[in-house]
């Protein structure tokens, strides 16, 4: 068994898949259409998030994803540079791990983490 993908309702699809390609640097691998709902999948390497539109769920409240990443400054400075500021953070957590949240479009917690020191830190 291996994980297949992580799934988030948003309100409007495109919007939201106009977000994860530009942050998260995801491509669209296939559009679906099942029931009433609309349905994006999104993925990198082997990832693969999953976008839902149209559906009865409520949109997700509670929850986050994580993403490991190089550099959190990196992040921040690319969502800074269309004025979109962290909702938490940035921490430096005992461990020496770095951390950040932003919110999506939907509300949804992204949370940046990176693990290891960069160079001549």
């Amino acid at each position: 068994m291996h994980f297949h993908h992580f799934a988030i309702e948003v309100k409007d699809l495109e919007t939201s898949t106009a977000f994860y390609q530009k942050y998260l640097g995801l491509h669209e691998e296939v559009r679906l259409q099942f029931n009433k709902e609309n349905i994006v999948f999104l993925a990198r390497n082997e990832f693969r998030l999953e976008l839902i539109s149209g559906g009865q769920q409520k949109v997700s409240q509670g929850v986050h994803i994580c993403f490991e990443v190089d550099s959190v400054e990196e992040i921040m400075k690319s969502f800074r540079e269309d004025k979109i500021f962290a909702s938490e953070g940035p921490y430096k957590l005992q461990n020496g791990w770095e951390t950040v949240f932003y919110e999506g479009p939907d509300n949804e917690i992204i949370e940046y983490l990176q693990v290891s020191q960069k160079a001549g830190h």
